[in-house]
């Protein structure tokens, strides 16, 4: 008989998803809630379990069937050379409700130590779905499993797929073959995971869903992060001339860039949430039509870090503070000066030396804006 467990009102959270870790482990079908609907899960290493998964979940929709991972980086044990808008897209995308079709090499990657019956279970023609899920239930049953989920995260009634909003409705499916049903009560949202494929420097949306096509682009786009201490003098400026710039060369207003797949940003190691641009930065970049009136400060954190593909630093000591803590970004933040110098901090030193400081910023930052591709 099925077990439904509502983890929300359990004595013992924790008791509750290592049950659920066990019967997975044993070969058991157990339902669990994704932030875009319920799943049913089987154990990667059990071919008995996923092929008792594909019966109950015929092929109705490509990639219904997805590996369910821990996160972004795990991707790389399944999936050989992974490309550059691979790696930056699922970083962005995960977690959350985002599945990610990769192309695979079947008999590479741990993919090595599956069955033949489960490889076909996930892969069409070389490509497999990908998921890591935001739920914080999923995410702890995931963590503690020796290996990764298959999931179904389509269900068939009266020959119509559907996702499945409430735990009860999978009983009312499925009966007794699923052993546990997890309710963490209605999934966030009321439409499935989007699913997109990647295919090397490319991606394309195969599947529509909760998360529409323009925040799937803005997750793609290229993004720039400029970086001083209070994010209210150097990098906004830094950040308003790579706008003004990159859209003279693109031929495209300043709030188009998205749409040409450029983000541009900026923050301070140690911003305030809120603050405007000091007053002589908006001066000075006046002159030159860039307004700062609009500029709020706001602290840099990791994932700014994470999600930024260039990143600028005003002088060595920001650049070193950063990777002091993220020495992993080594390749990705540089000194904004192209000889490696600083731009000083202008601030109480006059409006002068505000016009010396956005004078090497703006030189530095057309050089910048002159090595990117041609549009």
């Amino acid at each position: 008989m099925t077990q439904v467990v509502d983890i929300r009102n359990a004595d013992d959270p924790r008791d509750v998803i290592h049950r659920s870790v066990q019967l997975l482990a044993d070969g058991e079908l157990v339902a669990l809630a994704t932030e875009s609907g319920y799943v049913l899960a089987a154990h990667l290493l059990n071919a008995d379990a996923v092929q008792r998964l594909v019966s109950l979940s015929p092929d109705s929709k490509p990639f219904s069937r997805q590996l369910a991972i821990k996160s972004a980086q795990e991707v790389q044990d399944y999936v050989q050379n992974l490309s550059r808008l691979g790696t930056k897209l699922t970083r962005r995308y995960w977690p959350g409700p985002v599945a990610i079709v990769l192309r695979v090499e079947q008999a590479q990657g741990l993919f090595e130590a599956v069955s033949s019956e489960t490889r076909s279970a996930l892969i069409d023609a070389d490509r497999c779905g990908f998921r890591v899920p935001a739920d914080d239930v999923f995410r702890e049953v995931l963590r503690l499993s020796q290996a990764p989920l298959v999931v179904a995260t389509e269900h068939r009634s009266d020959s119509q797929s559907t996702m499945v909003r409430q735990a009860s409705d999978i009983t009312d499916l499925y009966g007794d073959d699923v052993a546990m049903v997890v309710d963490n009560g209605p999934s966030r949202y009321d439409q499935p995971a989007p699913i997109v494929e990647i295919e090397n420097e490319r991606w394309k949306c195969i599947r529509p869903g909760v998360v529409n096509e323009t925040t799937l682009s803005r997750l793609a786009s290229e993004v720039y992060l400029f970086v001083c201490t209070g994010n209210t003098c150097r990098s906004p400026m830094a950040e308003g001339w790579f706008r003004k710039l990159l859209s003279q060369r693109l031929k495209c207003n300043e709030d188009d860039l998205v749409d040409h797949g450029y983000l541009v940003t900026s923050a301070g190691l140690a911003a305030a949430f809120g603050s405007s641009a000091s007053p002589e930065s908006v001066s000075v970049a006046a002159e030159h039509d860039i307004d700062l009136h609009a500029h709020e400060s706001r602290p840099l954190t990791d994932q700014m870090l994470d999600q930024a593909d260039h990143i600028y630093t005003m002088t060595r000591g920001h650049r070193n503070s950063i990777l002091s803590i993220r020495p992993d970004l080594a390749d990705t933040v540089s000194v904004l000066s192209p000889d490696g110098g600083d731009v000083p901090d202008p601030i109480g030193f006059g409006l002068d030396e505000y016009k010396n400081c956005e004078k090497k910023i703006k030189e530095s930052v057309r050089l910048i804006v002159d090595q990117l591709p041609s549009p």
